[in-house]
This record gives structure tokens, sequence and C-alpha cells, in this order.
């Protein structure tokens, strides 16, 4: 897959393609079908797939301060679109003078003028231009003044609950984030097709953990990383350059009310791994909430705890 920043200088022999737009945040089940569909018409017509997104999110340049949480980093939404067969990740630099182009303005010198776009295909609820006015119904109207086909794909998919019955639902990255916020990883995991994934570089707390013989890994985490909410969790723990290991962590997120803690971070126990990770890139899958942050009146009490998370943390990985 070609990475793209920008569509200014693309190659000199690019021809027409077939684009879907958007955010992607946390390329969950409703954009992989949106991307699929884009995948599979740019076969059928012989030509290249693009998926178009934006870097920073919209959001942070039209109303400074409302950035959202952040499901994926730019390199991990490249990466698991990649993973969908797309030709083309073209990342869009979102600017304030990008946000002032008009829906004609945008189609023109972006779709036509820089992709040379056949078919667009995009979700339902999908908002372009000035002050968001372009809705799918503009885009198809400009399509025929400009020579390209625009298709909208539906972001519903059929979710499965516990009782066994079938209910239709419309995936979101609003969605995902409120389940994500509420501690319910399970929620989102059914959304996103895989667990909510946090990445980040271990460095040096308080190292409050190995004196109560838990030694645990702290995560100085990207800026607007959507941790989920305070609590213990089963987690699948993964190091840069170790992709196929996959090893059990019982996570505390939080603001270790026990010691009078007020920062709030993210602490892993690595069940199955004793080694020096300071300085290293690594991941947290979250599998399931163990429980909530609860403080305790002694650290006995509390090293009483973990060792029954570290138990509860095998019992749902099978580790």
């Amino acid at each position: 897959m070609q990475r793209w920043r920008g569509v200014e200088d693309l190659p000199g022999d690019w021809g027409r393609c077939v684009v879907t737009i958007g955010v992607f945040d946390g390329v969950h089940k409703g954009h992989q079908a949106l991307i699929a569909q884009t995948v599979e018409t740019a076969r059928q017509r012989n030509l290249p797939s693009v998926v178009l997104t934006f870097d920073p999110h919209p959001t942070e340049v039209v109303r400074p301060g409302s950035h959202p949480a952040q499901l994926t980093t730019l390199t991990r939404k490249a990466d698991l679109i990649e993973q969908l067969g797309v030709d083309v990740f073209a990342v869009l630099p979102f600017t304030p003078e990008l946000s002032r182009l008009s829906p004609d303005e945008f189609v023109h010198r972006v779709l036509v003028d820089r992709l040379h776009a056949a078919t667009v295909i995009v979700g339902e609820n999908f908002r372009f231009g000035h002050k968001a006015a372009g809705t799918v119904d503009t885009l198809k109207i400009l399509g025929k003044r400009f020579g390209f086909t625009a298709h909208e794909a539906s972001l519903q998919g059929r979710a499965s609950p516990e009782d066994g019955e079938h209910s239709e639902i419309t995936y979101s990255s609003t969605y995902v984030r409120s389940c994500i916020d509420a501690g319910d990883v399970v929620a989102a995991a059914e959304a996103l097709g895989r667990p909510h994934r946090l990445e980040g570089i271990v460095v040096r707390g308080e190292g409050r953990g190995r004196v109560l013989g838990y030694p645990t890994a702290n995560l100085s985490l990207p800026r607007y990383a959507a941790v989920p909410a305070d609590g213990v969790y089963a987690c699948w723990f993964l190091r840069q350059g170790h992709e196929e290991e996959r090893l059990p962590a019982a996570v505390s997120v939080g603001t270790n009310p026990t010691f009078s803690g007020r920062e709030r971070t993210v602490e892993a126990y690595v069940l199955d791994l004793d080694t020096d990770l300071y300085g290293q890139q690594v991941a947290l899958d979250f599998v399931q909430r163990l429980r909530g942050q609860i403080t305790f009146e002694t650290p006995e009490q509390l090293v009483r705890e973990i060792d029954e998370d570290v138990v509860r943390t095998r019992d749902v990985l099978g580790g």
C-alpha cells in the first residue's frame, strides 16, 4: 500500500481511482465495510482504491480544544487500513484554509483536479466543506457536474447480545469512545472487531509496584489517547519488534487512591515477563474490565487484591 502525505505531488502516470473519505478513527466495523466496498468497486473497475483521511482531526482545527479521544494513532490507522487491501492511504493535512473550502471547492480541488476520482463512496452520515455544509446528496450533484459517481454506504451492522437476539447497530467512533469511557471494553471490541489498543512508551513511575512485589510498566501515552475508565483490566501486552509475542497483563488505570495519587496513570503488570522495559514502545489490548478503582486502607490489602487480579487475568485470557 502506498502512503501519501497530501495530494499535491501524485505520480506522473496517475489516472482515475475509486475514493472513500473520512477520519476513520478506530477503523471500526462500519469503516471496514465502507472500505471493503471501496476496494471491491475499484477491483471491478480495474482502478486503484484510495482512502483519503485527515490529520489533525478536523474538530481540533475548527474548534481548538475540542479534539475527541483518539482511538487509533495515524500509523496504527494506516496499518489497519492496509490489511483491508487498499492501494493508497492518503493523509490530507487539515488546515484552517482547507476548512474554509466550500463543498464545490473541496470536490473540484481535491477529488477532481488532484485525485481524478471516478467513483466516491462515503458513509451515510458524511459531511464536508465549510461548516460541514456538504452532504451525500451534495456530493452526488457535484459528481454529475464533474464526471464521477457518488454512493453512500450504511454503517449499520448486526450486534450479538448475550441473550442471543440480534439487533441493528450503527457503528460510529463516538459510540466506541462512549464504550471505552464507560470501561466497557468488551462492547468496544465488538464494534471494532478487535480489542481497543493503547500504545505508548514505558517511563519511570513511582516504583511503588516493585516494592509491593508487582513491578509495573508505566505508559506515557499520546496526547489524545482514548483511555478506558478507571479500574483494573485484563489485557494483552505487546512489545514493538515482538508482535508475535502476546503476554497477559493486569493493567491499572487511575490515580492510585490508596497512596493519595492525583495523576491519572496506566500501569501494566506483565505476568510472564521479567525484564527492563524502560524506554520501549509497547501496546496494550484491553480485553475485559475486572473491577473498578478501590481505595484500600493498607498496602497489604492492596497486595491481596492484586493477587486476585492476577488470577482473574489468567482466567480471562487463558494464560
